[in-house]
Formats: structure tokens, sequence, C-alpha cells
């Protein structure tokens, strides 16, 4: 058995430190006073006097009558788990024999990999100081020269060490202190994302895409979170938007219905704009609330961490989230509201997540096309549920009204790690699409469902590589077209270096906006720089 230096060296430290200073004459003189009385037979080292721990439990260095205790070791063979193996057998068995400052539990063991606390730090003080005390009034200090003398001959030996250390320590103090000048917010942290990409494909040119994030995450108490994120994009668009974009777009990356593929970071306009603004905070040990005027539903629902963000992973913006749970026009521009994510315990396999966002509610106009309540919201509840770290379930419910229209709909998710290099992941949903729809001038009578199912590899031929393929179908309705649009995607990530990674991907839309329209192909370089 391994014994841990913490409670081992501290001991010895202390002791040897206290010998050294009594061994000196005018620290003698200065640190004992000569009138001292005697320890007596019930006054042991290993008294814990509880004005200085008033909750102390370890018998190592207490030894009250209602704790465990074995009380003070005669001889390191009392103690079974400290063999003559171990690297500090000679230190323990020297505390033990000659300066009797060990003591033991109840089953004999010393459990020397157990961390010393302030508080059992200052009572070993204690006992250093009465054993020490203890030899110099009855003049037994020459017994301990010799190791006074090792002590002298190690310092010494050691000095240019310790030196070059004290240097060390020095020039970090310098370079911290100049980091605290230098350093952007005490209480904020700045990140910068910046996503590039090179994209072409049927009935397109090649075109440009960028967009730029910077996020300031702000702490007031430590366990909260006050979130700023400003972004700004080249407006750019791709082959699959370009195409869907043709007359009405029902199930394209900006679609009305739904989110039906495409480049996420397409039609970012080339303004700074406020993206997030949010505060999360907990009430309650096992609440954490989110308010704020823009969140966007994806950041706190529907998440799977195979398919979940268009920097690391997939970049269609349709195998991010479940287009029936997440809406599209409620979640792109964001919008005012709160969040809740409820825990029973910290090892519950449950979580229950609900939320309700409106993208309209800093207009004041009159007729419900403005305010907290009206059109273009979304409240939606989620329940977690994790098998085990590798395998995690959720179901969903979304209720929300766009462009006159009630939705009703439920999802399912879920995300299975067979092991450290492959993974599955699937999500399914059905819903209800009512009422008169003011953007398409119709009256709705939908009932879609919606699927995809995919896979990571990770490690394929570069070292942190990760490849993925997905296919699903955004928007299932019979009565919406002739055909059913499907989409698919293959790409392959890795890092060229901390913070820069690098990703080819292929995108495939087969009849796009659910009509009998040519297959759409596109291939993407993304290029995404981090800090």
């Amino acid at each position: 058995m391994w014994v841990r230096s913490d409670r081992v060296l501290r001991i010895w430290l202390l002791l040897i430190l206290l010998v050294v200073t009594a061994v000196e004459p005018v620290a003698a003189e200065s640190s004992f006073p000569l009138d001292a009385a005697p320890a007596s037979a019930a006054q042991s080292t290993t008294d814990c006097p509880d004005s200085l721990i008033p909750n102390a439990t370890d018998p190592l260095l207490c030894s009250p009558e209602d704790t465990d205790a074995l009380g003070q070791v005669r001889s390191v063979a009392e103690l079974q788990d400290v063999q003559p193996s171990d690297w500090a057998y000679q230190a323990v068995k020297a505390l033990v024999e000659k300066y009797g400052v060990i003591s033991g539990y109840s089953d004999r063991t010393f459990r020397g990999n157990q961390s010393l606390s302030r508080d059992e730090f200052i009572a070993v003080l204690n006992q250093v100081a009465t054993k020490i005390e203890q030899l110099f009034i009855a003049g037994e200090l020459g017994k301990i020269r010799e190791d006074v003398a090792t002590i002298r001959r190690l310092q010494t030996s050691y000095g240019s060490i310790l030196n070059g250390e004290g240097d060390r320590a020095n020039a970090l103090e310098l370079l911290t202190a100049q980091l605290e000048k230098q350093q952007f917010s005490t209480t904020t942290k700045l990140s910068t994302q910046v996503v590039a990409a090179l994209s072409d494909g049927t009935n397109a040119q090649t075109t440009t895409l960028a967009r730029v994030r910077l996020t300031f995450d702000t702490s007031f108490l430590g366990g909260d979170l006050l979130r700023t994120q400003l972004e700004a994009g080249t407006n750019s668009g791709d082959a699959i938007s370009n195409r869907q974009n043709r007359g009405l777009n029902l199930l394209g990356t900006v679609g009305i219905l739904a989110d039906g593929g495409g480049l996420d970071y397409v039609a970012v306009p080339n303004t700074v704009q406020i993206s997030k603004l949010y505060y999360t905070f907990r009430p309650a040990k096992t609440l954490t609330l989110t308010v704020g005027a823009r969140l966007n539903p994806r950041d706190f629902i529907d998440y799977n961490r195979f398919a979940n963000d268009s920097l690391t992973n997939f970049s269609s913006s349709f195998f991010m989230n479940n287009p029936l749970i997440v809406q599209n026009q409620v979640d792109r521009p964001g919008g005012a509201g709160a969040a809740l994510a409820w825990k029973p315990s910290e090892n519950s396999p449950f979580t229950l997540r609900s939320l309700y966002v409106a993208s309209d509610a800093e207009q004041p106009n009159s007729g419900g096309n403005g305010g907290l309540f009206s059109d273009r919201n979304q409240a939606s509840v989620e329940v977690e549920y994790a098998f085990n770290k590798n395998l995690v379930t959720r179901l969903q419910y979304t209720a929300a009204t766009l462009n006159g229209t009630a939705i009703n709909a439920g999802g399912f998710n879920f995300e299975w790690a067979l092991n450290r290099q492959f993974a599955f992941f699937g999500r399914a949903g059905v819903g209800s699409y009512s009422r008169f729809n003011t953007a398409l001038n119709q009256t709705l009578n939908l009932t879609p469902f919606t699927w995809a199912v995919g896979a990571t590899v990770r490690n394929i031929g570069i070292p942190g590589s990760v490849a993925g393929l997905a296919i699903g179908m955004p928007f299932v309705e019979k009565d919406l077209g002739n055909a059913t649009q499907t989409n698919l995607e293959a790409y392959y990530s890795f890092n060229l270096n901390d913070r820069v990674s690098f990703s080819p991907a292929l995108l495939v839309v087969s009849n796009p906006n659910n009509r009998s329209s040519s297959t759409i192909w596109e291939w993407v370089l993304r290029l995404v720089y981090a800090f």
C-alpha cells in the first residue's frame, strides 16, 4: 500500500522545523519558557481541545470518546496498512516510535491516503509543539541532534534547487500580475467563434459564407451566468437555400413551416446584432432558471451531443434539431422568455426542462401582432432519462402559434455511445398544424411527422477526427405536394490545431419543399476558428 505524503510529510516537517528551532539557544529561550510545567499523563499528545476543532471526527488527530480512535501507537507494527515496502515506512516508523505523535484507528489502520484538513493541521501542530516542549524541559534534545544534522545537510545539498524554485516563483508572480493587469475582466470571459465556408452545388455559384460570434459570459456570484452574444455574418446563401427560396420557402433553412435543412449559418445579417441575452441562476439547489430578452429554444431543449452544433458536427440545420419541437420561426430570431430545468438530485437519471419564448415580445403593436403572448411563440416541455452516461433518451412536447397557425407536436430524441469510437443518434416527432396561416394565406390541416437517424465514428485516419453520416425527412405530409423531402449529410472533421478545425461535407436534398423537384447536391468546406 502506498502511504501518501499528506499526513506523514506535514507532521514530519512540523516536527523537524520545531526541533531545529528548539536547539538554537535564542529560539529555545523565546519559544518555550523555562518554567513551563511538564505535560501530565492525562494530557496525551492525541488530545484535541473542543475549542480547536469543534467538529473533529478524525481519530488520527483527536481521541474523544465518541470516535473510533485506537489512540497512541507504540510501534509501527501495530498499523496493518503500513508495510516495510512503503516509501514512507521509515518516516512513519520514526514519528511513531521515536517521537510518538501518531495515532491509529480502531481497526489498526493508519489510512495514509487520507488528506489533511486545515483543522487537522492545527491539531498536529499542537501535538508537535507539545512534544518538543517535553523534550526541551526534559533536556533530551541531544537524542535528536542527528536528525537536525541530516536536515542541515539536506538544506546545503538542495540549496541551489530551492533558490531556482524561488526564482521561478518570483517570475510566476510577475507574470500573474501582468496577466491580471491585462485581463479582459475579472468577472467576464470573452470567447469568439468564427466559421467560414466555401460552398457550391446544383444550379449555384461557388459561394463564401461566414459568421462571427462574440460571447461574453459574466458571473456575479460564481454560480450564475449572464450571457451576451453578438453576431454578424455575410448574409450569404448556399445551393440548398437558393433552390428552396424560389417561391414559398416551406421547408428550407428559414422555412415557413419548418426547418428543412441547408447550412445553418446562411442568411446571417451583415450588421452586428444581439443573438443571445439572458441570465441563468439557481433559485434552489435542484432548479436552474433562465430569463432573458433573447433566448433560442435550441439552447435549452432537444440537445444531442452527436448532432447539435454546426461548428463541430453536422452543418445542416435540420440535423441539429427536431423541426417540429424547435420551431424555426422562433428559434432562428430568438425571443424573450424563460427556461427552467429541474433535476431531483445530483445522481437522478431524470431531468425536466420547460421553456416559453416569444419572438415578437418587444413589439408593442396591437391586434395580436406584438407582445409577450402574441403570434410567433412556442412553449415546450422535455423529460430526459439517462440510463447511463452513454445512453440518454428525451421525450418532448411543443405548443406553438406561428402566423396564426396552432401547432402541437410530440418528439423523441436519443443518443447512444457504443464505445469511445462509435455512436448512434436519432430523432422523431409527429404534430398537427391547424387554422388559417397568414403567411401562406390558406387554412392548414396538416399532420406531419419527422425522423432522422445517424452515426458518428471517431479517429479515422487522423487522431481526434470525427466522421458522421445522417439521413432523415423533415416534414412528411401527404397533403403537402406530391413527394417527400429527404435530407442526407456526410462530413469528416479534424483539428488543425487546438483552435482551428477543418471539415469537408456533402449535403443532398431530394424533392425539396415536398415537390417533385430535382435533387440538390451541395459540397462544403468548413473552417472554424474558436478562442
